[in-house]
């Protein structure tokens, strides 16, 4: 069973690989199985159509499914090797590649865009985007730095990393410790509130406006799917009101990739044991992966030749 069918290697025309990173045992949370969720968003697109909002086909994406990093959920060093390993192993088939990553919790993001860092040409252009509800910038969470609490500190940590190419948006619940590592570091975040008070377009324009001043060359967008509202994403171990819509998000999706570089992105902490019955919050991180694909695709002048 592969994303929406997909084969499984890597060719001359390849755009996207998928690929599951089936580990939550960073969560703080239990009973989330956010492991569980690159095999059920595999499961749920046999259901879904196979074109995207827009019409384009969605075969003609070019994506391929390269099935689950290798876990053991008893030793967190050993898993960081083997997302590294991974990650790596993608590139080096070939160089333009865009991954797209599937977890587990939120943690899973932060080995991932360290290997990217180490494989591309110029990683100091390398901006993060995390949509999320939280800011995750624990340095330790329950006496431990790796945790999906602690995801964005380590991320910030990163040589590549600054506060000029590191931006959150959809945060709504902030700890107090989070809130002063953000204000001593001068981390640049944007309250959920914030859209409803300009409108999608302003707060849009701030998130392009925020990477053109970074001077930055290529992007990675994580997404937690905690920063949609739990009525549009119910599956999340937290459940926080006043977060964006699919719509929303959507949106900022599309112009954001209008102008900048995507070169890679990944949607965490889907829990299918707190989805509704008819699997909503599947549906959603389904359609927002494969939206976000044809977004990326389009913005780089290849759909024309696609059609």
């Amino acid at each position: 069973m592969n994303f929406f069918d997909s084969g499984e290697i890597i060719e001359n025309d390849t755009n996207f690989v998928f690929f599951g990173i089936p580990w939550d045992d960073l969560t703080s949370i239990e009973k989330t199985d956010s492991s569980k969720s690159p095999q059920k968003i595999r499961k749920i697109t046999e259901n879904l159509a196979l074109t995207t909002e827009m019409g384009f086909e969605i075969p003609k994406l070019k994506f391929i499914d390269a099935g689950n990093v290798l876990i053991d959920p008893n030793n967190t060093e050993r898993n960081i090797l083997e997302i590294d390993d991974f990650v790596k192993s993608l590139f080096d088939k070939k160089k333009d590649i865009i991954p797209v990553m599937v977890g587990g919790d939120h943690f899973c993001t932060y080995p991932v865009i360290k290997a990217i860092g180490d494989s591309i040409r110029n990683p100091k252009k390398l901006g993060v985007l995390i949509l999320d509800a939280h800011l995750d910038l624990y340095e330790k969470y329950q006496e431990s730095v790796y945790s999906h609490a602690t995801v964005s500190h380590l991320i910030h940590s990163l040589d590549f990393i600054s506060n000029k190419n590191l931006l959150i948006i959809g945060t709504r619940d902030i700890d107090i410790p989070e809130l002063k590592i953000a204000k001593t570091n001068d981390i640049t975040y944007f309250n959920s509130y914030m859209l409803h008070d300009v409108g999608v377009i302003s707060f849009t324009e701030k998130i392009i406006e925020f990477f053109e001043k970074s001077d930055i060359e290529d992007i990675y967008i994580s997404i937690d799917i905690d920063a949609l509202d739990p009525s549009i994403a119910p599956g999340t171990g937290y459940a926080i009101p006043g977060g964006f819509t699919y719509r929303e998000v959507w949106k900022i999706l599309r112009e954001v990739t209008k102008n900048v570089n995507i070169i890679g992105f990944d949607i965490v902490e889907v829990s299918p044991s707190l989805d509704l019955p008819n699997n909503i919050t599947l549906n959603v991180a389904a359609k927002i992966i494969v939206e976000l694909m044809y977004f990326i695709l389009s913005s780089k002048g290849v759909e024309k030749n696609a059609r």
